[in-house]
């Protein structure tokens, strides 16, 4: 990382990981890479989003686990100094579908993050959907965080 001043630590990286509302995971397409925003949770190191049965981000993490998530905190613009505040965070990693009790406990984990409120239903859709859904886990490699604020 050029600007060494703005390195989170890697205690605030994995925090920024944990609330992010949202991050982009990007792949390698046969033709361009694919970038998309997704749902998703942290947990011990690694994230989890679901996902279809089919789709490009399936046929791109099998054609090459090597992926990179990013998730962008609190922004804030300050318009008179042609700059932003901003956090982030980039983990580089490999994916792969996970079944069993570990696709369960990450379903779950979306829930309690998204929906908690709705928990029982949740479960009840976790249940219903489980054919027709799919759960990636994106182990990390390397991690890193930055902010200006």
């Amino acid at each position: 990382m050029r600007r060494k001043d703005r390195i989170l630590s890697p205690e605030n990286t994995e925090l920024l990981l944990q609330k992010g509302e949202y991050g982009v995971l990007s792949t390698m397409g046969e033709e361009y890479p694919y970038g998309v925003p997704v749902s998703y949770v942290y947990e011990n190191g690694a994230v989890y989003i679901h996902c279809a049965i089919v789709g490009s981000k399936l046929e791109n993490i099998i054609r090459n686990p090597k992926v990179s998530f990013c998730v962008v905190g609190a922004t804030q613009v300050l318009p008179g100094d042609f700059t932003t505040n901003y956090e982030s965070a980039v983990l580089f990693g490999k994916a792969e579908e996970v079944f069993a009790e570990e696709k369960q406990r990450a379903m779950e984990l979306l829930v309690q993050k998204y929906s908690p409120e709705f928990m029982q239903k949740g479960l009840d859709y976790i249940k219903n959907a489980d054919s027709r859904v799919k759960v990636i886990k994106i182990t990390a490699d390397h991690l890193t965080g930055k902010s200006r604020k």
